[in-house]
């Protein structure tokens, strides 16, 4: 594992002092969160605020370490952003990492990048005797994945003899569905970008982690950051909150008998009642001088045209590319999903929405590619998962929370997502798209369409950017504006 500090913001005149060779301050952005700190407190001009802060740079990290210690205003620290390379962390602890809401992360794509047979020996299990029979299965599927791929590439080519003559593309499909056998332990790499509040967050929870991977990632993050800006990374060790609470909850839970329940794929649990009408009536209350109580009568006094008249205003102008009005985020919406890893590693990129998974279960199976069973692969595939299955139990014994290592990109958990409907139209777009992945397209679709049961009205243009034309000519008699843009870069960072 490697987590190098790449680069951080820098006040402008030091940037300048820099180029000049004149610069002899400390280089770091706690100047910038100390001047902007003192904004709300004194009368100068902001530009002599910093100016004072980056002559006096002790000072300045004095008056950091007051503010938020002291005083509580942890918000200064967002002031100082920070960008790292990380290297060689396992896709489970990538999970982690991407927990966060508030940083930016580019990773590594399975369904762009060939794999090469790189992976995490994780401490744990190189404690146990079991080491040997793990390296084994991990080179096992490998040995499948690159199989899979090069008769996957030559089943797609015959079934499209278009996509055949785009041999970039032709592979991108492929490696989507051979993936499926690769495991949790599998080594990626990603650029991240975070402000020091959420870093110093992120530090704190992996110190309480109980994977050894994560705990040294987290060690790892705050020794890069702490020689920048030693003020603004304070509270970062070990805590019983985030140690002790949720294994807390899960000796409770084990004491309770729970009914077995057949699960779909997708089910919504709960949404906003009458959201059809909330939404235009947050609509009304957006342009009025009325309360929400009266835009909300007026709505339910208007005849269903009425009603689709004004739904209509709202989307009338938009492109595919535009967002949602602000109003659809007052609608909310909870479903429940089943879902294999390398679908939730699609789905836990959308960090607007709330997204609370359950550990990996192998109770749930494991998701299983057309294209496998299309090509007559399936027992080997179902035999190297029962391989899986067989030394996640083995390890489970020792520990619950490392086994998942010996899982694939194949195997399920249950996840409980919360997002509004402005989200979901963002995640629709993307993710019921005719060139996303088969899985969570098929979870997309299933999201759409529960959603359109409960606020019919407010959905109709959700979808895929594929279909939006059609859609949208659908409702108006005409098509939109600009039929044929798609999200630029959209493709190449998916993953």
């Amino acid at each position: 594992m490697e987590v190098i500090l790449a680069g951080f913001n820098l006040d402008a005149e030091i940037i300048e002092g820099l180029k000049n060779g004149r610069q002899s301050m400390p280089v770091t952005p706690e100047t910038l969160s100390a001047a902007y700190a003192r904004i709300s407190r004194y009368p100068a001009r902001v530009t002599e605020l910093r100016r004072k802060a980056r002559e006096e740079v002790e000072k300045a990290r004095k008056s950091n370490r007051t503010i938020i210690f002291e005083m509580g205003h942890h918000s200064v620290a967002e002031h100082a952003v920070f960008n790292f390379d990380v290297i060689g962390i396992s896709r489970l602890a990538v999970e982690a990492l991407q927990s966060f809401r508030l940083a930016s992360y580019t990773e590594k794509s399975q369904r762009y990048i060939t794999l090469k047979d790189d992976f995490v020996l994780p401490e744990e299990i190189s404690k146990m005797d079991i080491q040997d029979e793990f390296i084994d299965l991990i080179k096992a599927e490998n040995s499948l994945y690159h199989s899979l791929f090069k008769e996957l590439k030559a089943f797609h080519a015959g079934e499209n003899p278009v996509l055949a003559q785009n041999k970039r593309d032709l592979a991108n499909r492929a490696k989507e569905d051979a993936r499926y056998v690769a495991s949790l332990s599998t080594q990626s790499q990603m650029g991240m970008t975070v402000n020091a509040r959420e870093l110093e967050l992120m530090i704190r929870r992996f110190a309480s982690h109980p994977l050894e991977e994560v705990r040294q990632l987290g060690g790892k993050l705050y020794e890069e950051a702490r020689i920048i800006a030693p003020s603004l990374l304070l509270f970062c060790k070990s805590n019983p909150y985030d140690a002790k609470t949720y294994p807390a909850l899960a000796d409770y839970a084990s004491k309770l008998e729970f009914e077995k329940t057949r699960q779909a794929q997708v089910e919504l649990i709960r949404s906003t009642e009458e959201a059809d009408h909330r939404l235009l009536a947050a609509l009304l209350h957006r342009v009025s001088a009325s309360s929400y109580e009266a835009c909300m009568k007026a709505v339910e006094d208007m005849n269903s045209d009425q009603r689709l008249e004004l739904v209509k205003i709202a989307f009338e102008r938009a492109e595919l590319y535009d967002a949602m009005l602000p109003e659809f985020e007052h609608l909310r919406l909870t479903f429940e999903i089943v879902c294999s890893a390398s679908c939730f590693a699609q789905l836990k990129r959308h960090r607007m929405a709330t997204i609370t998974p359950q550990p990996y279960d192998p109770g749930l199976g494991f998701a299983i590619p057309q294209s496998i069973k299309d090509i007559g692969r399936l027992d080997d595939y179902k035999h190297t998962m029962e391989h899986s299955l067989t030394l996640y139990h083995r390890i489970a014994k020792h520990s619950q929370v490392t086994a998942p290592y010996a899982l694939t990109n194949a195997h399920r958990r249950r996840v409980l997502v919360s997002l509004d409907a402005r989200e979901l139209y963002h995640f629709s777009r993307l993710r019921s798209d005719a060139h996303a992945q088969a899985e969570i397209r098929d979870v997309s679709d299933q999201m759409v369409h529960l959603s359109r049961m409960v606020m019919p009205l407010t959905m109709m243009l959700a979808g895929g950017k594929d279909a939006y034309a059609e859609m949208y000519g659908h409702l108006f008699g005409h098509p939109p504006r600009v039929v044929d843009a798609e999200l630029p870069g959209e493709r190449e960072i998916d993953t």
